[in-house]
């Protein structure tokens, strides 16, 4: 944190910001793209911090993956003979999705109280904290990407022109946790067990998103929770072109793209409303 308060220190004056006062949509907008830099430095803060004091460092981004997909192989393999397979091809690329979301989100929760001091020296929209999260993250998915590859290679999976979808669909992902994040950030503010409730509840959404079995066994009569979940459409969006080596079907992209964008604004028009008030709880 030290790192980070000179420098912004010595490129903007600190300001005092008026208790209660709504910053403007296009003043807002200005400041975010003049903090590019503190962005930048708190992204690579969140990146550094992570793996801190781990001895492989970086290396689990890679490890951590590949040693899923052993387990998953031992696990399907002793479970169901001869099933393991492609199992790994199949459940990973959820799995990286599901990681992505939750762990984000839930730093996210925590981006407000951590800057606190930040926020009470100059002014800085609020918004950009959970950005820096988000893009910490993303980097770490992208990261993850790399050992999916080598699983594909292991497991024999199709490398096709439908991987070339992975990207665009990663950025629908993008926005839609972005989203999530400034308002669960913004609502964290004033509720402080919001973030242990959440961690409580969260792996709700690893049961309702088909990432460990595959929706054929999901009775009809309850496949509405599957297609409600957001995360399903994204996980599809990933996993089709990894496993099955074709393009997801088109319904998926039109819902991930609506629920992507419905996040994205839902969550600045929150964190907009509420932080005014954030200066009396930070």
């Amino acid at each position: 944190m030290r790192s980070i308060l000179p420098r912004v220190a010595a490129h903007q004056p600190t300001l005092v910001r008026i208790a209660g006062r709504r910053v403007p949509l296009g003043e807002e907008l200005r400041e975010l793209s003049k903090r590019r830099e503190l962005l930048l430095n708190l992204v690579r803060r969140d990146l550094t911090v992570r793996y801190k004091r781990s001895v492989l460092g970086f290396l689990w981004t890679f490890l951590n993956p590949l040693v899923f997909m052993l387990i998953l192989t031992v696990v399907f393999g002793t479970l169901f003979a001869g099933a393991a397979g492609r199992v790994p091809a199949y459940i990973l690329p959820g799995y990286l999705v599901l990681q992505f979301f939750l762990q984000t989100t839930t730093t996210a929760m925590t981006s407000m109280a951590w800057n606190g001091q930040i926020l009470r020296r100059v002014y800085v929209p609020p918004s950009l904290f959970p950005l820096s999260v988000v893009l910490s993250g993303f980097v770490n998915l992208l990261l993850s990407y790399l050992p999916l590859a080598l699983v594909m290679a292991i497991t024999g999976a199709h490398f096709s022109w439908a991987l070339l979808l992975v990207p665009p669909a990663s950025l629908l992902l993008f926005v839609f946790v972005l989203g999530c994040s400034w308002a669960l950030a913004a609502v964290a503010v004033y509720f402080d067990d919001l973030r242990l409730m959440y961690q409580a509840g969260g792996y709700t959404f690893m049961f309702l998103t088909p990432i460990f079995y595959p929706l054929e066994i999901v009775p009809e009569r309850f496949r509405w929770l599957i297609y409600a979940n957001p995360l399903y459409h994204f996980c599809e969006l990933i996993r089709t072109p990894v496993f099955h080596g074709q393009p997801a079907p088109w319904h998926h992209a039109a819902v991930g793209a609506a629920w992507a964008v419905a996040a994205l604004l839902a969550g600045w028009v929150i964190i907009r409303r509420l932080s005014p008030g954030f200066f009396r709880h930070l």
